[in-house]
């Protein structure tokens, strides 16, 4: 069996083909699962991998079992490993950023590139963030300068931002779930939530931050 060249599906796609040897590379990184559907020459039909004798075997590493979607289903929990001192300080580098205006773009996606890069999404090693600090620009210059609109006795202004940063967050959302990969390959991942309706909910919660009521069921719906 060892000479043959092996075919996967992956997120609905036929890859391959391979080499036995690359196959059991995808298999140890778990990329490829018992419940990868998996096609070799001489097979009647494609066939899950855990159902052919052999293929898993000598494998390193827990059984991996994926379900359907872009992130697995079963076999471990979403964590990170970064340190609470090394948080701290890229934390400090982003409101050195913000204070700055013109650097918040580089700090705040390098502060994701980062976060993204010390995640452990179970199965998937390689999770990556592709965003680049020119994507929206505008957006974190928006909010860094908003920092600046309590020192600025204009009366009302800071409410009157309050929707523009909501924008502003919508807009940092959609672009950071469209560039989060979660195992270094551009994945059809997308916020589809409406602007209209994320400002009302971030509204919503500002209020209730405000009247110190019912903030965190505010927050946890809107979540």
């Amino acid at each position: 069996m060892s000479n043959r060249s092996w075919f996967f599906a992956s997120q609905g796609q036929q890859q391959g083909p391979y080499p036995e040897v690359k196959l059991r590379g995808f298999i140890a990184r778990g990329t490829v699962t018992a419940d990868t559907l998996v096609w070799s020459e001489g097979m009647a039909d494609w066939q899950k991998a855990g159902d052919i004798p052999g293929l898993l075997s000598g494998i390193s590493g827990p059984p991996a079992v994926l379900g359907s979607g872009a992130f697995p289903q079963a076999g471990g929990s979403l964590s990170s490993d970064f340190g609470t001192w090394a948080l701290l300080g890229r934390g400090l580098l982003v409101v050195i950023g913000d204070l700055s205006v013109i650097a918040a773009p580089w700090t705040k996606t390098g502060f994701y590139r980062w976060f993204v890069a010390h995640l452990r999404i179970p199965q998937r090693p390689d999770a990556v963030f592709t965003g680049k600090p020119g994507d929206i620009w505008y957006a974190f210059v928006v909010l860094a300068l908003g920092i600046y609109a309590g020192v600025i006795h204009v009366p009302y202004l800071k409410f009157a931002l309050v929707p523009v940063q909501a924008i502003c967050w919508w807009i940092i959302i959609r672009w950071l779930i469209a560039n989060l990969s979660p195992d270094g390959h551009q994945c059809p991942l997308a916020f589809t939530g409406g602007a209209w309706a994320y400002v009302g909910w971030y509204l919503l919660a500002a209020v209730s931050f405000f009247t110190i009521i019912g903030w965190a069921w505010a927050l946890t719906a809107w979540a």
